[in-house]
């Protein structure tokens, strides 16, 4: 089967792109990553919003363009291209849970989302626990308090709401005007932030038991389906780099992409990527048109990604040589990119467990 993205599809990846390369290249944005609390453009984020691009995937009725997972993988793959720093990766699977959720209070948090308002993450890591154990942090619906402790929060010293999953389903915590409670924790990654959050403060239910569980299974998908999508841009800018420099850089009077080593080097690169552009939009393709196989294929595509990106930043670093491994050459941002997007947004481990659960083994 050949597969292309269609006309609205290719010019809203192509017009993404563009924009991206112009207000939001590395150039401009190593210093944020590098320097700033927050690690990204807050200001560009609602520029995103204000064109619509938060909401690609999110139900007209909900607010948002309703284009679907397709177009919302052609989005993210052009964000991957220029290692886009900050939460998008997070607020859009934000978005997601509360797009799921029924009252008033979740379609509130969801259009200010939605809108660049506000940054909201979900919060359900909690320390020396297992990730299938029942939450320890509690939330009391009379008085309407929350108490306990989130670690590994994305960007939680500087979110206004965090999703919070209790002991009885979901909930939203509202930023304490003194702010969070949050310690900042050390990442090898630029462009993301982690914080440990602990909470202990008035907070609103948004779902109890099942319905809870059911929208942030199905959330976690879309936000595995988002980072296999920006795992395969920042494939392909690696291979694109690589192979101009394999032609520009010479050695011995001749360029350097002429030794049959790099050749093989650059062969295998591409096959990586060509591989999880298939897997990618294949599991795009699923969540749109069979959701009775998105399960599988988003599983397939993420846990295939975050090897295949892994290996195509290492090599791409290895055809640079000496200089690859410098600070001044971008390479080490998507390195070090590649590595975090492995183990969050659903680990390669996970993944294969989760291939193993579907397939009934």
């Amino acid at each position: 089967m050949r597969f292309e993205l269609d006309g609205e599809q290719s010019l809203l990846q192509q017009s993404l792109r563009e924009l991206l390369e112009k207000e939001s290249s590395l150039e401009q944005s190593r210093p944020l990553m590098e320097s700033s609390a927050e690690g990204y453009s807050k200001s560009f984020y609602r520029q995103l919003a204000s064109l619509g691009y938060l909401g690609i995937g999110v139900p007209e009725d909900r607010g948002g363009a309703g284009a679907g997972y397709v177009a919302l993988a052609a989005a993210l793959h052009a964000m991957g291209r220029v290692a886009l720093p900050g939460p998008i990766l997070d607020l859009l699977e934000a978005i997601e849970v509360l797009r799921r959720l029924p009252g008033e209070e979740a379609r509130r948090w969801c259009d200010r989302a939605l809108a660049g308002d506000a940054l909201v993450c979900l919060a359900h890591r909690e320390p020396h626990s297992a990730r299938e154990a029942s939450p320890r942090t509690r939330i009391d619906p009379a008085t309407g308090s929350i108490a306990g402790r989130k670690v590994f929060v994305p960007f939680g010293a500087s979110a206004d709401a965090l999703i919070v999953t209790t002991d009885r389903g979901l909930a939203i915590a509202p930023r304490p005007d003194a702010g969070w409670d949050a310690r900042p924790l050390e990442t090898v990654d630029h462009a993301q932030r982690f914080a440990d959050v602990t909470l202990a403060g008035p907070a609103v239910e948004l779902a109890e038991g099942e319905d809870a569980r059911c929208a942030v299974e199905g959330a976690e998908r879309v936000g595995a389906l988002d980072a296999a999508a920006f795992l395969l841009g920042m494939m392909e800018r690696v291979l694109e780099m690589s192979v101009a420099y394999l032609k520009d850089r010479r050695a011995f009077g001749v360029p350097i992409g002429s030794f049959q080593a790099l050749q093989h080097r650059a062969a295998d690169m591409l096959l990586y990527t060509e591989n999880t552009r298939a897997a990618v939009y294949r599991a795009a393709w699923s969540c749109d048109c069979d959701p009775e196989s998105a399960a599988l294929q988003v599983a397939a595509a993420k846990a295939y990604a975050g090897d295949a990106a892994r290996f195509v930043c290492r090599e791409g670093i290895q055809v640079f040589g000496g200089v690859g491994f410098t600070w001044e050459y971008d390479l080490h941002i998507f390195y070090k990119r590649t590595k975090m997007l492995e183990e969050f947004h659903g680990s390669t481990r996970d993944q294969l467990e989760q291939l193993l659960r579907v397939q009934g083994i």
